[in-house]
This record gives C-alpha cells, sequence and structure tokens, in this order.
C-alpha cells in the first residue's frame, strides 16, 4: 500500500500574523490516492490555529479551531470536509493564525497520503423524532401562513457537538417549523439536511457562517460555497447570484463584531441574537437604524451544544411565508422569499409574547402588560392576551415594563 507522509513544523508570529493570517502549507497528492489524513498539533492553552484545506480543483473544508485533525476520502470526510475523489498534484492545508501569544506559538503539521481506502468511523446514533409542543395558533394573512424558527445553528460540522439529525430533533421537539443550519465556513453539512428533515418534519435551510476575525455574516439557501476569503461584497453577490440571502451576524457581539467594509448594506441582520442576554441594553436596535432605514430584523440562538446556557429556538424568527408542505422540506424557498420581502418577527422563545403584523394592523398575542413602542418613540400599554392595532412603517417593539424588549417586529 502506497503511503507518503509530508511534514511542516515551525513557529508562528505576531510579525507573521501581521503579515498574512491565512497561511498554506502545500501537500503533494500522488496520482492513485485514496484518502489523505491531516494532523496539527500545538498548545491549544496558549494560541488558537484554525484549519482547512483545498485541492487542485477547489475548497475541500474547513474546521477552524473545533479539530486537530481531518480525512478526505472518495466516499467519506471528517464532518466540515467534502468526500470525493482526491485530484492529484499540490493540495493546500489552510492554516488561520487566530490566535498568536507573544512569544509566539509551535506547530506541527503532519499529512500522510494513502492508496488505501481509510475505514470510516462508525455512524452516528439516529435519535428518535420527539415528541413536539402544540404549534402555536397564529392567524394566516391573505393566505399567507407564519412559519416560526431559528436562523443560527451549528452542528460538528464545524464548531457544534451535534450531528444534523441531533439538531433536527431538537427543533421539532421545540415545535419548529425551520432551522438554518449555518456551519462555519463550510456546506459540508448540506448533503445531509432533506433526509434528516423529512425524518423529523421541519425544514432544514442550508446555510454558512461566513466567519473572518472582522465579522460573520449568515448565508441562507441552496448558494454552494461562499468564499470567507473574498471581500464582503463578494459574498453578497455570490449570495445573491445563486438565489441565496446574507445576513449581518450579531453586529455587537465582543471579538466578532461586524467591522467588514460593504459598499451595499445588506437589509437582513440578526438584530436580536443569543448573545443579547440584557435586552434593555438598546446597543443592537440603535445598530440596525443607523445600519439602514429598512433593516429587516431576524433573530438565531447561535446554538452550539446542549448545557451552554441556550436552547434552539431561542429567540424565534418568524417569517410569512407561502404555504407549503413543512415536513417534506419544501419551505426552503417560501422562506427566502418571506424574508427577501422583510416579512419577519422575532420572540423570545416559540411561546414567548408575539407581535405580528397583519397588512396594515399589529397582532399583540400572550403580551398582556407589555408596551408597544412605535417607529416614532410613541408608547402603549396593552391589555388582553390577543390585541389588534393600526401599524405603521417601521420597526415596532413590544418591551416589559423594565424596558426590556421581549418582541419585535418588521
Amino acid at each position: 500500500m502506497g503511503e507518503r507522509v509530508t511534514t511542516h513544523r515551525g513557529r508562528w508570529t505576531l510579525d507573521d500574523r501581521a503579515a498574512g493570517i491565512l497561511r498554506p502549507l502545500p501537500v503533494m497528492v500522488p496520482p492513485g490516492t485514496a484518502g489523505l489524513t491531516v494532523r496539527l498539533d500545538y498548545p491549544r492553552t496558549v494560541g488558537v490555529l484554525d484549519l482547512g484545506c483545498q485541492g487542485p480543483a477547489g475548497f475541500r473544508g474547513w474546521s477552524g479551531g473545533a479539530r486537530d485533525g481531518f480525512t478526505v476520502a472518495a466516499d467519506w470526510a471528517t464532518p466540515g470536509y467534502l468526500p470525493g475523489e482526491l485530484e492529484p498534484g499540490e493540495w493546500q492545508v489552510l492554516l488561520r493564525l487566530h490566535r498568536i501569544p507573544p512569544d509566539g506559538l509551535d506547530f506541527v503539521l503532519t499529512a500522510g497520503t494513502t492508496t488505501a481506502r481509510p475505514a470510516p468511523p462508525a455512524p452516528a446514533a439516529v435519535p428518535a423524532r420527539p415528541e413536539s409542543r402544540p404549534r402555536r395558533a397564529v392567524p394566516t394573512v391573505e393566505g399567507l401562513r407564519w412559519l416560526a424558527g431559528d436562523l443560527h445553528a451549528h452542528t460538528v460540522h464545524s464548531d457544534g457537538t451535534g450531528t444534523v439529525p441531533e439538531l433536527a430533533a431538537l427543533a421539532a421537539g421545540q415545535g419548529l417549523d425551520f432551522l438554518a443550519v449555518t456551519d462555519h465556513n463550510t456546506v459540508s453539512h448540506h448533503a445531509e439536511l432533506p433526509a434528516a428533515s423529512a425524518r423529523y418534519g421541519v425544514t432544514l435551510l442550508p446555510g454558512q457562517e461566513v466567519t473572518t476575525d472582522r465579522g460573520h455574516a449568515n448565508v441562507f439557501g441552496p448558494t454552494g460555497w461562499i468564499d470567507f476569503r473574498a471581500p464582503a461584497d463578494e459574498w453578497v453577490t455570490a449570495a445573491e447570484k445563486a438565489g441565496g440571502l446574507l445576513s449581518i451576524n450579531h453586529p455587537l457581539a465582543a471579538d466578532c463584531a461586524w467591522r467588514e467594509p460593504l459598499r451595499v448594506r445588506p437589509r437582513l441582520a440578526e438584530v436580536w441574537h443569543s448573545g443579547w442576554w440584557d435586552r434593555t441594553w438598546g446597543a443592537p436596535l440603535a445598530w440596525a437604524q443607523a445600519w439602514r432605514p429598512d433593516v429587516v430584523p431576524v433573530g438565531g440562538s447561535d446554538f452550539h451544544r446542549p448545557g451552554d446556557g441556550v436552547a434552539v429556538g431561542t429567540p424565534t424568527t418568524w417569517v410569512l411565508a407561502e404555504p407549503v408542505d413543512v415536513p417534506a422540506g419544501g419551505a426552503g424557498e417560501a422562506l427566502l422569499a418571506g424574508l427577501a420581502a422583510g416579512r419577519t418577527a422575532v420572540s423570545g422563545g416559540p411561546d414567548a409574547p408575539l407581535l405580528l403584523r397583519l397588512g396594515d394592523e399589529l397582532l399583540a398575542l400572550d403580551a398582556d402588560g407589555t408596551v408597544l413602542v412605535r417607529p416614532d418613540g410613541a408608547r402603549q400599554v396593552l391589555r388582553g392576551d390577543r390585541v389588534l392595532l393600526p401599524a405603521a412603517d417601521g420597526l415596532h417593539l413590544l418591551e416589559s415594563y423594565r424596558t426590556e424588549v421581549v418582541a419585535l417586529c418588521a
């Protein structure tokens, strides 16, 4: 059995990071190679190196700092990477110098090729379909239906801990109609979405979180891979040409706040992110109003793993869309159309107080005692669990007596 090993070792410094954050390391893949296995070793307690690869025919995967190795073979690959025949020639293992300490970071990268088919890992157990919570009764609008979902979640294909079926089961248990699976800088999870969508009765919307040091953006729809190495304007163009949409993610979130330059600002923005833990803090709304006057607000849990204090569907994004067969996964195009048209609302969870736009009216559900805040700042206390009110143009909010945002709608 033909095997070949390439080793790169060295020390990355702050000067290296300043000169170029993404560093390709060459690996020759001979003809007849059946598998490529890469191992990256460095002291993880003091720094972070992100990991990915590309072949002569293009990008083959990304795992960021979540993994210390991967395998690519013809019929399987480590989550985050794309299976397929290994083209002979020069491949590149990609290292992004994400966190380099002042004293530098030693590393050893070993890449081995083999002509023997690598054995795939044992398949993960597939969870049973859970009992879903009852679907909330919300009215239709001129033949359109409100769908409840989550527009930001991760799996083992990037830095999450659950498989696609496990994530779908969680969404189904929450009674969600849809969930966007938005793993970082990869689309390797897309192939698994249709089967899981059909099994669990929830539409899994293909997504990708395009991720850089200067900001993150979700791309929704079956667009194919979006190159995070390109300028952000090219992300928007590529998504639109492929029939998808781009949303700015958690624009005020710590070290991944949005700082990428854009000539044209997209309308969709993740105004309500799980990191907005104190919703008396008005900065996300102030940012949205400054971003563009017709911003379309969406929400996302940014779910990664059970037990970290964030549940799938918190917050819940509601999209007014054409009525289609959700269990068969047929709602994807309808969801994209609803998002593009700006027909959205966001609540704290599937059963939390809710504010919906019904044409020229607003409907407040389960919001007794909250305060409606209109786009011009006018305020009105709501009495009752189902209240109809006139709507204006712009962003409407529901607040608690503490001025905590509990719901919003476009």
